[in-house]
């Protein structure tokens, strides 16, 4: 990683392209990004801007209910994990709950898949609160962003040296979750974490935010600012690496650490967390770590397992579940904050 003060755009509608030769130019610049910072910002993605209004609109209805009416689709109700999470539910980096309230989404799917029958966890239908409109435009959004996550994945094989399908089999009804965030507005707030300092576990995120709070941390430990940005109009995603990402490229590709500083103002933020299928195995390609040796410093672990073992640290319902003994964590579950700058950190560092 790369000393960096400034978090890089690429234009990326040579992936749209039927040349080749386009597609792999900006597969190179992916590839160097994800390189040097482990974070970008994408323009020429093609979602409307309309449909981006729709989902701001409906999630500012949706977090204008009242608490107990929210609580009524709590993320601990049912299977599936997806649903509302009250502020203070999540700890990240230092241990201290964040100061947040969100919507979790998941990649829709019938009781009757052999995923949910599988007892996958992560996997199963959502829970639609009962609004007008809210269910129509969450679903239009997702399935944009989803859609712009599979075409990034490809360029992100082509980057990687493979075939740009290589890894379309691997996605077919995943753990990919869509969050919608928001940060209430506490005009006494003075440098407080919104979401504490971690990495992502999927694969790679496509981050969507109305205000400035995200920060990446560079090679030198000093927290870059990554805000907001729109260009000609169109409003750029920021893409960073996840722990999967890091993991196939034997940490060439970094899962660099960020943070959301707790701002004054309110914020609302939509990542997607584009996954592969919950039993995928992800291990070092060939040409990251040709005589197998960097292959122990990862674990032998599905990516679904992975971010399942995460979510059991970080969610309060989860943490009390699994220190209760009502549930455990998946066979070689790694603590969090252990991928990209953390992984070179004392445990005790880790905040």
């Amino acid at each position: 990683m790369t000393h960096f003060d400034a978090v890089p755009i690429i234009d990326i509608r040579g992936l749209f392209s039927d040349d080749l030769a386009a597609r792999q130019a900006v597969a190179d610049e992916i590839g160097r990004a994800s390189r040097d910072v482990g974070f970008f910002y994408i323009r020429g993605h093609g979602i409307a801007a309309d449909r981006i209004a729709a989902l701001r609109a409906a999630t500012e209805v949706l977090f204008a209910q009242s608490l107990d009416w929210k609580m009524r689709c709590h993320i601990g109700l049912g299977r599936g994990h997806k649903g509302y999470v009250p502020e203070g539910s999540e700890y990240y980096g230092g241990g201290r709950p964040d100061l947040k309230e969100a919507w979790d989404i998941g990649f829709e799917c019938d009781d009757d898949h052999p995923f949910v029958r599988a007892g996958q966890p992560l996997i199963g239908g959502n829970k639609w609160p009962d609004l007008p409109g809210f269910r129509a435009a969450v679903e239009a959004y997702y399935a944009d962003v989803f859609a712009l996550g599979r075409k990034l994945f490809q360029g992100f094989a082509l980057a990687l040296g493979q075939d740009e399908h290589a890894f379309d089999a691997l996605v077919t009804c995943p753990p990919s979750k869509l969050r919608l965030i928001h940060y209430p507005v506490d005009p006494t707030a003075e440098d407080a974490p919104g979401i504490g300092a971690h990495t992502d576990y999927e694969c790679f995120t496509l981050l969507l935010a109305d205000q400035p709070g995200l920060e990446v941390l560079n090679g030198l430990g000093q927290w870059i600012d990554a805000p907001p940005v729109t260009v000609e109009g169109e409003e750029l995603f920021v893409i960073n690496v996840g722990d999967m990402l890091e993991v196939m490229t034997a940490g060439q590709f970094v899962a660099t650490t960020h943070r959301v500083r707790k701002v004054q103002h309110e914020r609302y933020s939509f990542p997607l967390f584009y996954a592969c299928d919950y039993a995928t195995k992800i291990c070092p390609l060939p040409q990251f770590d040709p005589t197998g040796e960097k292959a122990a410093a990862y674990p032998d672990i599905s990516i679904g397992d992975h971010m399942w073992s995460m979510a059991l640290q970080t969610y309060r319902y989860l943490r009390d579940k699994l220190a209760a003994g009502e549930l455990a964590l998946p066979e070689n579950a790694r603590a969090t904050n252990t991928f990209g700058q953390f992984k070179a950190l004392a445990p005790a560092e880790r905040t």
